[in-house]
């Protein structure tokens, strides 16, 4: 297999697919892991205390009282960014919201977005409902407590942090994030957005350009464009809660991670931030035909791609019989009806025209497009390649050592359930094995590409992390530290220093292990914070931590390890990932005993990675009797 291994690889068309979680049952094992990832508080953190005259904020979008947050924080919560998307102005580029008279109460989050009930950060409810409102361009604010005579002016004002949620840009919410410890423990201001998802954040069609006023609006990356007006937002309302409009840092993860990619790329998002954090992110684009184009035509669209959907939702309507016909009568239609037609239908019927991901809500559909006007056309990793190809702000990007634990862990393939519940491997060395290549891959693509290119370009400084805390407790006889270990997303309540996360997580966050994480959670705190303030994070902002240095173009420490005293402490290392290296240690595992088990780790790979396609998988000569076909479906 090694000289088979050793060709050029190409990312797939369709290459990351973080839905893969989505298999994940809805045992309590598998609520727990679904609350951590979605970094899920209590419902009554939705809502704050009762409106307090202390907390009364005069804007220029108009004055705003919130309440008592936690952790001694004030909190504004459901504030809106830009006119509500709906009718005539859906799949529209958003328009600023003329300020409000009178004192708006913030005191609970807005509506989620328009998505699927899903236990990832979306919606609760019936499984593959469709829930959520089209109106729901809001904002969250948390701020240290300060009387209104206090909020910090000048250059005593706070550095800002924006956070974007992740859910594959199909599902999630903010009312599911807690900002005021970081807020209060590090003495900044925490953002939190939310941005229309799936087909409403997403969707290029030739009808909808057709009446479009701006090439932005034409792009169809609406919840990008979203995404740029809440930070307009920010800068020009942040002061009045103490925050510092010119030292404002986005940071998000997963498909937030993946969203600050992008805002760094967008020419129209320069300027409106000055440093960036990217979690478990990367750089999966869709082109515009695969956007909207049927899948027969001469460049063939995906599955569902916005002319798919069309076809659809005629056939759906009765309006059509078959896809034929309504290809038929798709054609007859001026650009006008189309527009019309589509925007006509109502959120839920658009949703029910896609196939969502069983018990899991997310939708695999083309987003976050290189239309060449919102984001550049082509490969985003060469745009970082080029100076002047993106923003030039200090940058910090990293990954879970074991990322894809938590979309395995759903897997019957790969874990069985004893009487249902209790959760054994199938085969622990192959499980462990193929989740370290994957997770390799993860940092090889989503972090150390970027740091590895942006260097190269004579860019800022970029910092790198990998996050390996792995002390969940054995349950039952399943030894969780292996089957989730530092899984996708069990970074983000360190981040935001919030382990209160329901009944369900506390299976996992024990007072067992409750002094290690709370002091890497004040270590993750103090770096991020730090970065934001200083765009160098250091050795955190009260100097106490090993210094995290620059990713250097030469050979060297290049990986912070995030972990506890117990699992070898916070370090620099020389960890640094590529596809290559990735690849040549499947070929070299001794866990993988024959080439059935390597084929199998590489079709993980060329399924759920970017490094490795299914292009790549077809001429492994070694895996001709492995089709990837073949292979079973999560």
């Amino acid at each position: 297999m090694k000289t088979a291994l050793r060709r050029r690889h190409h990312p797939p068309r369709h290459a990351h697919r973080p839905a893969r979680s989505l298999a994940i049952a809805g045992i309590a094992a598998t609520a727990t892991v679904a609350a951590l990832a979605a970094c899920a508080p209590k419902r009554e953190a939705f809502r704050v205390s009762a409106p307090s005259d202390s907390t009364r904020r005069t804007t220029p979008s108009g004055v705003v009282v919130g309440g008592e947050g936690r952790y001694g924080s004030d909190a504004w919560l459901g504030i809106p960014y830009a006119k509500a998307p709906v009718g005539a102005l859906r799949w529209r580029a958003p328009q600023p919201l003329e300020p409000w008279s009178g004192v708006r109460k913030a005191v609970a989050s807005g509506a989620p977005c328009a998505q699927y009930t899903s236990p990832f950060g979306g919606v609760s409810g019936p499984a593959d409902t469709p829930a959520g409102e089209e109106d729901c361009l809001t904002l969250n604010v948390w701020a240290p407590h300060f009387g209104p005579d206090q909020v910090p002016a000048g250059d005593k004002r706070l550095p800002v942090l924006v956070w974007i949620h992740g859910g594959g840009n199909t599902i999630g919410q903010i009312g599911f994030y807690e900002g005021g410890r970081l807020a209060t423990t590090e003495g900044v201001i925490v953002v939190a957005l939310q941005y229309r998802l799936g087909p409403f954040g997403w969707m290029r069609h030739a009808s909808l350009r057709a009446d479009a006023v701006s090439d932005e609006e034409a792009s169809g990356n609406f919840g990008t464009l979203d995404q740029i007006r809440a930070l307009e937002w920010v800068h020009d309302n942040v002061a009045a809660f103490g925050g510092d409009p010119s030292n404002v840092t986005i940071f998000g993860e997963s498909a937030g991670g993946q969203n600050v990619y992008m805002l760094l790329l967008a020419p129209k998002a320069r300027g409106l931030f000055q440093r960036a954090i990217a979690q478990s992110g990367g750089l999966w684009t869709s082109t515009p035909a695969e956007a909207e184009n049927l899948v027969d035509a001469p460049e063939p669209g995906h599955a569902q791609s916005s002319g798919e959907i069309a076809l659809r939702l005629l056939q759906r309507d009765g309006l059509s019989g078959n896809r034929d016909a309504a290809k038929v009568r798709l054609d007859s239609m001026s650009d006008a009806e189309k527009a019309s037609y589509l925007r006509g239908k109502s959120a839920r019927d658009i949703l029910l025209a896609y196939d969502a991901m069983p018990n899991a809500g997310m939708i695999d559909h083309p987003r976050v497009f290189g239309d060449g006007t919102v984001l550049p056309a082509g490969d985003p990793l060469e745009r970082f390649k080029q100076p002047g190809g993106f923003a030039a702000v200090p940058l910090v990007a990293g990954t879970n050592r074991d990322e894809n634990k938590l979309f395995m862990f759903g897997d019957p393939h790969l874990i069985t359930r004893r009487f249902w519940i209790f959760p054994r491997f199938v085969d622990e060395n192959l499980y462990l094995a193929s989740a370290d290549h994957l997770a390799r891959m993860w940092k090889a693509t989503g972090a150390d590409d970027e740091a590895r290119a942006i260097r190269a370009s004579g860019g800022p400084g970029v910092w790198v992390y990998r996050f390996d805390w792995d002390e969940e407790p054995t349950v039952a006889g399943a030894d969780l530290s292996k089957m989730l270990g530092a899984a996708h997303g069990f970074e983000i309540p360190f981040v935001f220093g919030h382990f209160d996360l329901g009944r369900e997580a506390r299976q996992l966050f024990t007072t067992e292990n409750e002094a290690g994480r709370e002091e890497l959670s004040r270590a993750m705190m103090s770096y991020w914070a730090q970065f934001a303030r200083s765009g160098d994070p250091g050795r955190g902002t009260r100097g106490d931590l090993p210094e995290w240095t620059a990713w250097q173009s030469t050979p060297g420490s290049r990986t912070l390890v995030l972990d506890t005293a117990a699992g070898g402490g916070t370090r620099m290392t020389p960890i640094e990932e590529t596809r290559a290296a990735v690849l040549a240690g499947v070929d070299s595992d001794p866990r993988l005993a024959d080439a059935k088990d390597r084929c199998a780790v590489l079709r993980d790979l060329a399924r759920w990675s970017r490094g490795f396609s299914k292009d790549d998988y077809a001429v492994v000569a070694a895996c001709a009797p492995y089709p990837i076909e073949a292979a079973p479906a999560a």
